[in-house]
């Protein structure tokens, strides 16, 4: 018995629009999972290949399953009870999440394999179960409608057209509005009531249906306070999950607080003084400044990426007539700055757009000194590494100015700095490498470099505010260990293979 089967197209129309709204909460889990694990694992092209590779996997096997059980005369109440079934595997997804969370964090895996098995476990099982939904409807809607390719060609459009669907709500909308627990929560329970019509022929259908709504219902109330299902971040944007966190002094009382985008620490800022600056490599650019340009409080600053406003707060407390320009791209970014990490942004230009195209629109205007401080998880966004970018920094640069980045790698082998000194060395007469005392074991490192076209590097720089420091320039010694020169590309916008110069980051322990 079919469902309408006194109106066969009503039965086609409401086969059609399951199809179409699986294959959309297939694709809303997909997008979900990035920002789901971004805490735990960051957002990489690692994490988003791990993601397609393993849902369309299960997608795969699940229409292979679909189709065989198809050709046994499964019927509606299969699609119903598979639907149910999802609907149970999608609210499973933050149980097994808080389940494992804590084992997977304690044991050494790299976060290539800490991605991989993450997604595997969490979401392959319900994309197998959605998987299973279009061959079977499509099956039984051929039933219905003997014209083959007319039914198949349709459903096949009708999955794509709801994985379109679910990709543009999702990421466009619902994740930054309704927040990612939520979104899973609210899937689950939209499957379970999809289920609903192809379940009518199970007896008793009124108390199971009733009962089953009962219990979701419980479940998503119960779970608004339970740690794993409450959601970690303090706001979601389009980019980033955001919290922040209370950095306490020896008496408990709150010192600082750090700006956490992600799984990465990003910036602390220090209550008071505004330019006491904690976060070593932060202090190495300022004090790398206030070498080759001691007039700092009347030079231009223009900076590339905001985060929590760590420098150009410094900058603006020490400095009330310096003239400051910030690009950060994700507004929500600036707005938990302002209320939770003592930024005041007054006398401060804020631009929200990408670099690149901050820089291209503030062509009358030249700075002193361009900050490249950007991270999309622990690398840099490839077009900010690359020989355009770099062209278009030097020429936003007055005859005296001085780029500065910061660079994740690793030691000693950093392959990424190394690719990104020998790019700026195209463009720049001095390019070098600042590192506080190397350490005497391969690890993870934030290094600072520095270009400019006038002024020779010194050995080594000295703090003269804050935390007593000294920056030794290791330009030459970075150069010379691990990969030869002639085998690191010069990164242009055709070739710039940032993860592939950073991946034992991923592979490996450093990257966590």
């Amino acid at each position: 018995m079919h469902l309408h089967s006194k109106r066969p197209t009503g039965t086609l129309f409401w086969y059609g629009s399951t199809v179409l709204l699986s294959s959309a909460f297939l694709l809303v889990l997909e997008i979900v999972a990035g920002r789901l694990l971004a805490p735990y694992v960051g957002v990489s092209l690692y994490t988003w290949t791990s993601i397609i590779g393993v849902i369309l996997a299960g997608l795969s096997l699940g229409n292979w399953v679909g189709g065989r059980i198809a050709d046994r005369g499964a019927g509606e109440l299969t699609v119903g009870i598979t639907l149910a079934v999802s609907a149970i595997a999608c609210f499973g997804i933050l149980s097994l999440l808080m389940l494992i969370a804590r084992p997977l964090q304690s044991v050494e895996l790299s976060l290539l394999s800490a991605s991989f098995t993450y997604v595997l476990a969490l979401f392959f099982i319900p994309a197998v179960l959605l998987g299973i939904v279009t061959p079977l409807l499509t099956t039984l809607a051929l039933k219905l409608d003997t014209r083959t390719g007319h039914v198949v060609g349709r459903m096949h459009a009708l999955a794509a057209l709801g994985s379109i669907a679910g990709t543009f709500i999702t990421g466009y909308w619902l994740v930054q509005t309704v927040g990612t627990k939520n979104i899973i929560v609210g899937t689950s329970v939209a499957l379970a009531i999809l289920a609903i019509p192809y379940l009518r022929d199970l007896r008793p259908r009124v108390p199971l249906m009733a009962g089953a709504a009962l219990i979701i219902g419980a479940l998503f109330i119960a779970t608004q306070k339970v740690e794993g299902f409450v959601n970690p971040c303090d706001r979601e944007s389009s980019y980033y999950c955001l919290r922040v966190i209370d950095e306490h002094d020896f008496r408990g009382e709150v010192a600082a607080r750090s700006l956490i985008l992600d799984h990465m620490n990003h910036s602390t800022n220090v209550r008071y003084p505004p330019d006491n600056l904690w976060v070593p490599y932060v202090h190495a650019m300022d004090e790398i400044i206030h070498f080759h340009l001691p007039d700092a409080g009347s030079l231009r600053y223009f900076f590339a990426g905001g985060g929590g406003y760590t420098h150009p707060r410094a900058l603006r407390h020490r400095y009330p007539n310096a003239d400051i320009t910030v690009s950060e791209l994700d507004p929500a970014v600036t707005a938990i700055a302002r209320s939770s990490l003592f930024f005041a942004s007054q006398n401060i230009r804020i631009i929200h757009a990408d670099a690149r195209i901050a820089l291209k629109s503030l062509a009358k205007e030249r700075f002193d000194v361009i900050v490249t401080d950007v991270f999309h998880d622990v690398a840099i966004p490839y077009h900010l590494t690359t020989v355009e970018y770099h062209r278009l920094v030097k020429s936003r640069l007055s005859q005296r100015g001085l780029y500065l980045l910061n660079v994740v790698d690793v030691f000693p082998d950093a392959r990424l700095v190394k690719a990104i000194s020998k790019t700026l060395k195209t463009l720049f007469q001095h390019v070098h490498v600042w590192l506080e005392q190397p350490p005497g074991m391969p690890t993870r490192l934030t290094y600072v470099v520095s270009a400019n076209d006038r002024f020779p590097a010194p050995d080594f720089v000295q703090s003269r505010r804050g935390e007593p420091r000294v920056w030794y320039r290791v330009t030459e010694m970075v150069a010379a260990a691990g990969t030869p020169l002639e085998r690191i590309p010069i990164l242009s916008d055709d070739f710039a293979p940032v993860e592939k110069l950073v991946s034992v980051m991923f592979t490996g322990r450093a990257g966590l």
